[in-house]
């Protein structure tokens, strides 16, 4: 049978629509028989009621924009295209076209709905079945890239090479493997008895250890690094606030990870946290939740990039404890909303750096866009929270050809029903996601 992504490049950019019906009857062999003879050099030529100029912040009526192979070969209006019956057309006319957008903090392999408790002994097998579906889910909602900050036994790093091979869709991930932990922080496992000396595979004791551990992750296929820099809200037995890392043990394991070529997060909600862990010259931190003057000016100076999931409270608050969420961790994230959303709109006045950070687990995957109109609501304008999951996102991972509609860049466009600039509401509702060249929903 052809593969998944041969099948979508025929269905969506070789057949006209009024075909659809009888290709879907179609399978194996009899399909790929049954398909018109297209050239496969033919470019395709998306025509849209226009397209938003993400690094300008400005919307640009009357969109053409060619793809040849994976690349956008040109953007520009249709009267500049001479014959449109030399492309592949994909006629989107009433939409309105955008870079695909970046999420920088999701677990593709957990689901919010899941029983809290019951889904830490998920094995790896179940656990990357988890990750491919939610790659998928995230794919559709619009989002082209992400990166996955922490998952057990591997399961992400698999699920993003089985997308790079072209075995399943999904988005381009890059994948930290296991989030490195002190023992009994936050990223250890703290729910098992003690008779299971259950140790999460992050855990890293000591600058030399931390060192060890990142070269571990990097050895089984990590593209990112991540360390917990501080107590977390969904683990048991710490405080958010409180520092877990050394500044020692921080400043070892981005000195590694930066000497490999990675970028490195760390997650940190307490203040002494964020302020050790951009003094050690970790790229982004997560969360953000308690920064007081000092730490944002902090993070302005060193260029640090921000990341905060201002949305997921509202499902933890209103779904936590029907999921099994302990009501100890429920009480610690009604500690954490206010002032993360406090920390989030000062960051942003004082111009910090600002990515997309969803933390996509904590509530459903796929709903990630659901935080583009928190942004707005608590300080963004919509222009600076799409900037924020394209071209920040796209320097944070220091990708030079992803999060913009520009020729050369990947073609990685999705489209909208309405100019997002003039309603944010409408990320929630992506209609058309081509990633690398290839239309996987229209």
């Amino acid at each position: 049978m052809i593969s998944w992504r041969l099948k979508y490049r025929f269905q969506h950019t070789l057949i006209p629509s009024q075909s659809k019906p009888l290709l879907k009857s179609l399978t194996g062999v009899a399909f790929a028989l049954c398909l018109p003879a297209v050239s496969q050099a033919q470019d395709t030529l998306l025509l849209a009621k226009g397209y938003v100029d993400v690094a300008k912040g400005k919307t640009i009526e009357d969109a053409a924009i060619v793809v040849r192979d994976n690349k956008i070969v040109s953007v520009g209006n249709r009267g500049e295209i001479d014959d449109q019956t030399a492309y592949r057309l994909v006629n989107l006319e009433d939409k309105y076209l955008l870079p695909g957008v970046m999420d920088m903090h999701v677990h593709l392999s957990g689901d919010a709905e899941d029983n809290f408790l019951e889904s830490m002994n998920y094995s790896i097998p179940r656990q990357t079945v988890k990750a491919v579906k939610n790659a998928r889910r995230t794919l559709m909602a619009g989002f082209t890239t992400v990166r996955d900050l922490g998952a057990s036994g591997y399961s992400v790093i698999a699920t993003r090479d089985a997308i790079d091979a072209g075995e399943i869709p999904g988005p381009r991930i890059w994948a930290v493997g296991h989030a490195l932990s002190i023992t009994g922080g936050h990223c250890d496992d703290n729910f098992a008895p003690p008779e299971r000396h259950s140790v999460a595979g992050g855990v890293a004791d000591g600058p030399w250890a931390a060192r060890q551990k990142v070269r571990e992750n990097i050895k089984y296929g990590a593209n990112a690094i991540k360390v917990c820099a501080t107590g977390g809200v969904f683990s048991k037995g710490t405080k958010v606030g409180v520092q877990q890392y050394s500044d020692e043990e921080l400043a070892a394991a981005a000195e590694e990870a930066h000497r490999r070529g990675l970028v490195i997060a760390a997650h940190a909600h307490g203040t002494d946290g964020i302020k050790a862990a951009i003094r050690a010259g970790i790229d982004s931190i997560e969360h953000c939740s308690f920064m007081d003057k000092e730490a944002i000016k902090m993070a302005v100076k060193a260029g640090t990039y921000l990341s905060c999931d201002i949305y997921n409270t509202e499902y933890t608050l209103a779904y936590g404890e029907a999921n099994g969420v302990p009501q100890a961790n429920i009480e610690k994230e009604k500690q954490v909303s206010k002032a993360q959303r406090d920390s989030f709109r000062r960051a942003t006045l004082a111009g910090a750096r600002m990515v997309f950070g969803s933390d996509a687990a904590i509530y459903p995957h796929g709903d990630n866009g659901k935080q583009f109109a928190r942004m707005v609501t608590f300080g963004m304008t919509p222009a600076q929270a799409l900037q924020a999951a394209t071209i920040n996102s796209a320097a944070l991972l220091k990708q030079d050809s992803l999060g913009q509609l520009k020729p050369g860049f990947y073609a990685d466009i999705i489209a909208v029903d309405d100019d997002p600039l003039a309603d944010i509401s409408v990320m929630e509702r992506v209609k058309f996601v081509m990633k690398d060249g290839v239309i996987y929903k229209r």
